[in-house]
């Protein structure tokens, strides 16, 4: 029953219960034990209708972003001298023709595309899984059966349960090193052991983590202890650092201030998130000279090129990826990546459009920051205004079984359903985690600011 209740929305009607006041389909488990809870002056309240209207718009937005940012992934990652005409894309390359990426001509799923632009599913599509987005739903499925911090045992069941074994698995660098590892015996978090996985400062941890930041709403210090293992399979030091970054960012998303504009909330949120970056790492340079230089107001084509420049080519701030002689010199790098991902933040200024466009034409992973970003500002406008931004509606349907294996009603899946699965989640860690409570007639929770 309870895979019915998480899964199946027309099921999970006949066992849970509705809210009196509630027309969207928010509904309370009836697998979930929610205590009476007396609200302090000191908590915050959050809207369970208003959050489930976020998270859709998290997976809706991450969708749009990473479909969007494969059009060019690894198209643009520098070549090793003075850049020229050609060498990375600029904003007069958006609508233009789609350049071959490092693979040279290997067939992708959007190989018909001729254009860089939006890539949209219609009602009757399905929006299919990719790496971006099915390790974090992934994690979800099994916090929502298992407790909220997973052990190293269950994330190592996890992957070999959910991940193909002897076919094309859409895995890379330090997530297939971790898996191989896994498949030996090995668990977290010494599948991210630098003596055992040499690709533990890839990019791998950034995209698979964020969504533990959307769990844990206003306590950005649950979000990094649910995070913590999670991070560390794949990734060690600077890249665990950033992976970080990005989960505060996403539990922040509910605490900022929103009399604020969007661009100054974004602001706040990145240099509250800049804290988790020790002071020496080349992830806080890289942060700081990034921001620095969105200050200055050169455009982001030039804080673009200037990032090759000091990181690829002159290796500084302790970013040595060049020297090392790795293929594609280090593109799918968490370092480089960072910084490129922080152009279309700071330059995207919250426009949803604008976010993805730059993040697309940066250069190297370009799905990664698209989806990242797509995803946190999704859900920061929710499904409504995503709908109005691009003037249409969308598929609500999502198919994990394109790239991981396992899971229920033959892999298809709703973002009502995904939605619904973590406000459930939610409710079990505002109380054993926050010592919280839900309000059932307010359809509510009231969070303990620390």
């Amino acid at each position: 029953m309870k895979e019915i209740i998480l899964w199946l929305t027309a099921l999970a009607f006949i066992s849970c219960n509705f809210s009196e006041n509630d027309n969207l389909k928010v509904v309370f488990s009836d697998d979930i034990e929610y205590m009476s809870y007396s609200p302090k002056t000191t908590d915050i309240s959050l809207s369970r209708i208003e959050y489930y209207d976020k998270l859709y718009g998290f997976w809706l937005g991450q969708c749009i972003a990473n479909w969007t940012g494969l059009i060019t992934e690894m198209d643009k990652i520098g070549n090793i001298g003075e850049i020229k005409t050609g060498d990375f894309y600029t904003r007069d390359d958006w609508g233009g023709v789609d350049q071959p990426n490092i693979w040279s001509g290997e067939s992708n799923e959007i190989d018909s595309l001729i254009k860089i632009d939006f890539v949209f599913k219609n009602k009757n599509e399905i929006w299919g899984s990719d790496d971006d987005t099915d390790i974090e739903y992934m994690y979800q499925y099994l916090i929502s059966n298992n407790s909220h911090i997973l052990t190293d045992l269950q994330i190592k069941e996890g992957w070999l349960n959910h991940i193909k074994h002897n076919e094309e698995n859409y895995l890379w660098v330090s997530n297939q090193r971790a898996f191989d590892l896994m498949k030996e015996g090995v668990l977290p978090p010494k599948t991210s052991n630098v003596d055992l996985n040499q690709h533990y400062d890839m990019i791998d941890a950034q995209l698979t983590t964020e969504i533990f930041g959307l769990l844990s709403p206003i306590r950005e210090d649950i979000a990094l202890k649910m995070s913590y293992l999670p991070i560390r399979t794949t990734a060690r030091e600077n890249a665990a650092w950033i992976s970080e970054f990005y989960v505060m960012m996403h539990s922040l998303a509910s605490k900022v201030d929103k009399k604020l504009k969007i661009k100054d909330q974004l602001n706040w949120m990145a240099d509250e998130s800049r804290k988790v970056l020790p002071k020496n790492s080349y992830s806080s340079k890289m942060y700081d000279y990034v921001k620095n230089k969105y200050e200055s107001n050169i455009t982001w084509e030039q804080t673009r090129d200037s990032i090759y420049y000091r990181y690829q080519l002159n290796q500084m701030d302790g970013y040595d990826i060049t020297s090392r002689n790795l293929n594609c010199n280090g593109c799918f790098a968490a370092g480089i990546n960072f910084a490129s991902s922080l152009i279309s933040l700071f330059y995207g200024e919250g426009d949803l459009k604008e976010t993805i466009i730059i993040g697309t034409l940066s250069g190297w992973d370009s799905d990664n920051p698209t989806s990242t970003w797509g995803g946190l500002l999704g859900f920061m406008l929710g499904k409504e205004e995503i709908e109005k931004v691009f003037d249409r509606s969308f598929s609500d349907k999502y198919n994990i079984h394109r790239t991981r294996k396992n899971f229920p009603n033959n892999g298809i899946d709703t973002f009502d359903n995904m939605a619904l699965q973590g406000i459930f989640i939610i409710d079990k860690i505002v109380q054993s985690e926050m010592n919280g409570g839900v309000s059932k007639s307010d359809n509510i929770w009231y969070i303990p600011n620390k």
